[in-house]
């Protein structure tokens, strides 16, 4: 079946696959801006949708805010125009996440994406708050990044509800795992986009009304992805099983013996594309861990 169409309200109209890519770095762990750009148009090249820096897997917690607003120029001089650029402008205070925002606005990103603020748990009116003054303060869509796990704040489909009535609001990356509460916010908000924030669930996301895939795996493995998605458009369910078990399994080798942010960048590194280590303290994979990894991307045909 062909996937769900993208929110009536969004205006980028999202679909397909959007990387979270990766910040570089030097050996030093100082920000390799050039590196960094070159992921963006590596995975551009091989056929994403959009990127999405300054994600997760961006390490977004671990940058400076010159190095983030770095991050979002280099990415966007690469490849805008040619894919959109969702930026990544979260922080775990208002101000913060405003001036972020404005800078992205400034250098051209073409949406922002805010993950719920951080550290401090937030109740339904702080959340609406801190939306309403980012919607305030810049005219780019904004995409709200609903992943608990991390931010240890669960949107209730109630404040859902309320936030998207906020104009700028165009969709919602959800890597909460909560399928049921993923069905039922797609259901409910056919103005919004939804973009399937977990590798474990590509297949389940594009079932229950995300149009598109914010993929780790697609950092590494673009195309398999994309196949992913063009199997599902084209209405190939036995092509897109396949792919899903295939990124299963891809998933549970980045995961062993580390970091799964360890396994993207171990595996880009196998594949030849060095981004440097992660940011301390992150960890690559050790050498016996990555020799079993190894094996492990040639037995799935990978390398």
């Amino acid at each position: 079946m062909a996937h769900s169409d993208p929110g009536t309200d969004d205006p980028l109209a999202l679909r397909g696959v959007v990387p979270p890519t990766i910040t570089a770095f030097r050996d030093d762990e100082s920000v390799d801006y050039e590196t960094t750009a070159d992921h963006a148009r590596f995975v551009v090249d091989r056929g994403v949708h959009g990127v999405f820096p300054l994600g997760t897997n961006g390490e977004f917690p671990l940058l400076t805010g010159e190095e983030r607003r770095r991050v979002v120029e280099c990415v966007v001089d690469e490849v805008g125009g040619e894919v959109p650029v969702i930026a990544g402008v979260g922080a775990p205070s208002t101000r913060e996440t405003v001036a972020h925002a404005e800078h992205a606005d400034s250098v051209g990103a073409d949406g922002v994406v805010v993950v719920t603020p951080y550290y401090y748990p937030i109740d339904r009116d702080a959340a609406l708050f801190h939306y309403r003054r980012i919607a305030s303060a810049v005219d780019l869509p904004i995409y709200v990044y609903h992943i608990p796990s991390k931010t240890g704040t669960e949107l209730s489909l109630e404040t859902l509800a309320e936030l998207a009535e906020i104009d700028a609001i165009a969709g919602v990356k959800d890597s909460s795992k909560d399928v049921p509460w993923l069905a039922q916010a797609a259901d409910a908000h056919p103005e919004l986009t939804f973009l399937a924030g977990s590798d474990s669930l590509l297949e389940t996301g594009l079932e229950v009304g995300c149009s598109g895939l914010v993929s780790a795996v697609a950092n590494v493995f673009p195309a398999l992805v994309v196949d992913l998605y063009e199997s599902y458009d084209d209405g190939d369910d036995a092509r897109v099983r396949e792919l899903q078990s295939h990124v299963f399994a891809v998933r549970d080798a980045f995961k062993s013996g580390g970091a799964y942010m360890s396994g993207v960048k171990t595996a880009l590194r196998l594949r030849g594309f060095d981004a440097g280590p992660l940011r301390s303290p992150l960890r690559l994979k050790d050498d016996d861990a990555t020799a079993t990894f190894r094996a492990e991307l040639e037995d799935l045909e990978l390398l």
